[in-house]
């Protein structure tokens, strides 16, 4: 579900390791997911897409 329909972009694991005064402190990973928004596609449908695709949509049609 968290997919833009446009350029495909999902979700992604990270994290990091910190070290706290010699010791390894291990942490969990994170999942980050995309910006998405709902946006029109030229077809008239609405569509998630992340930001940076409604972006140079919006400035396309400008």
């Amino acid at each position: 579900m968290n997919i833009c329909t446009i350029c495909g972009k999902g979700s992604v694991k990270g994290g990091k390791r910190s070290f706290l005064r010699s010791h390894y402190n291990p942490t969990a990973s994170v999942r980050k997911h995309p910006n998405l928004q709902w946006g029109r596609l030229d077809s008239g449908a609405r569509a998630k897409m992340c930001a940076k695709c409604l972006k140079t949509r919006s400035r396309a049609r400008a």
